[in-house]
């Protein structure tokens, strides 16, 4: 693709093409999930939630998973659940953002609460924050979010951070920076 100052969001043509070109993951890929500025994502089949209360940034926090049969699953409102993209995704190549289809945010869901900015160079599967206004029945596999892909300018430096690789939902991993602050001292 060539660089033009003015391309910022890639259309669903750039997609497919850098997809074809190996410059964006989507695995697996399918054509039909194509919108005409991003691409459709779906839900994994597992969530994870915190067990134990209050919850604490500096030390591994427990949870429990659950897998999300085929007869769905019912959330409960006002409570957060970790889920991840059935999709692996990512790029070296451009910056990635998501957000929920519009379709599933006018039923009161939430995927992330406020980490919609990838990292060029994070390929695996998106942890989402799942929250929602209301008791509501989700299925693995349905079409939940879409991720968009933008071009950057300037010098590019490729994520290699904690989640990388990411296999299902990941709870936080924030208690290494503050055993990392503590071996820097």
């Amino acid at each position: 693709m060539e660089q033009d100052e003015f391309a910022m969001i890639l259309t669903s043509a750039a997609i497919h093409d850098e997809w074809k070109r190996g410059r964006i993951v989507l695995d697996p890929f399918d054509e039909s999930q194509l919108n005409p500025n991003s691409y459709n994502f779906r839900l994994g089949n597992t969530l994870r939630v915190y067990s134990g209360s209050p919850l604490d940034v500096k030390r591994e926090n427990a949870f429990r998973e659950i897998e999300i049969g085929p007869k769905g699953f019912v959330l409960e409102q006002h409570r957060l659940y970790l889920a991840s993209t059935l999709e692996v995704m990512g790029s070296t190549h451009y910056a990635p953002t998501f957000a929920a289809r519009s379709s599933v945010a006018r039923l009161g869901l939430f995927i992330n609460l406020s980490a919609s900015l990838g990292d060029i160079g994070f390929i695996g599967q998106w942890t989402l924050q799942l929250f929602s206004i209301h008791r509501l029945r989700i299925y693995p596999g349905m079409k939940i979010g879409q991720i968009m892909w933008w071009t950057p300018k300037g010098d590019i430096e490729l994520y290699d951070g904690k989640y990388q690789g990411s296999r299902g939902p990941q709870s936080t991993l924030i208690y290494r920076d503050f055993l990392a602050e503590r071996t820097a001292v």
